[in-house]
């Protein structure tokens, strides 16, 4: 019978390298004496279609496609956790969503980042929670330092301009001033 290994799960975004989960995940793989293993989903790109409908002379091959997430994935870890980080790195083809849930099958944790937009990934991390066979830390935007989106700040313009609105209505000559 082999001992099992505590193994933590960390997905790494490609566009933003997801420092804060990747930080986090490595001190919790060294806290239980065991190993990180940063994951990266890709997909193959779709060929371009010429105005007659063929596809375009040039189709890039899967293996260079795996190859270039495969190299960016190490940039992407060694910078955040410098070149001699110990993390065992894995690329899968697919959607992340899948990736993810399969290589929770063999870990203790699953840490990845909050999705940066709602609308290009709702509830993401909500199924991820439910479907893991193991916990599943999210890292929020604000831990992870993600700059606010526009949809969050048109958001919190409307909402404290609602307060407003409310604070003052039926209150003819009560207003907010502005100097």
């Amino acid at each position: 019978m082999s001992a099992h290994e505590y193994t933590v799960v960390v997905g790494v975004s490609p566009r933003s390298s997801s420092p804060t989960a990747l930080l986090w995940a490595r001190r919790q793989a060294r806290e239980h004496g065991g190993r990180l293993v940063a994951l990266r989903a890709w997909k193959a790109p779709t060929p371009q279609a010429t105005p007659s409908g063929t596809t375009a002379a040039r189709v890039p091959r899967s293996t260079d496609s795996e190859h270039e997430a495969f190299s960016r994935l190490v940039s992407d870890v060694a910078e955040v956790l410098g070149p001699d980080h110990g993390a065992e790195l894995v690329v899968t083809r697919g959607d992340r969503r899948r990736a993810l849930l399969a290589a929770a099958r063999d870990a203790d944790l699953l840490v990845v980042d909050a999705p940066r937009s709602l609308a290009a990934s709702p509830l993401f991390a909500h199924r991820l929670v439910y479907a893991a066979p193991c916990p599943v830390v999210v890292m929020p935007p604000r831990i992870s330092g993600e700059p606010e989106t526009g949809l969050a700040r048109a958001s919190r313009a409307a909402g404290a301009a609602a307060v407003r609105a409310a604070g003052t209505a039926g209150r003819p000559g009560l207003g907010t001033r502005r100097t």
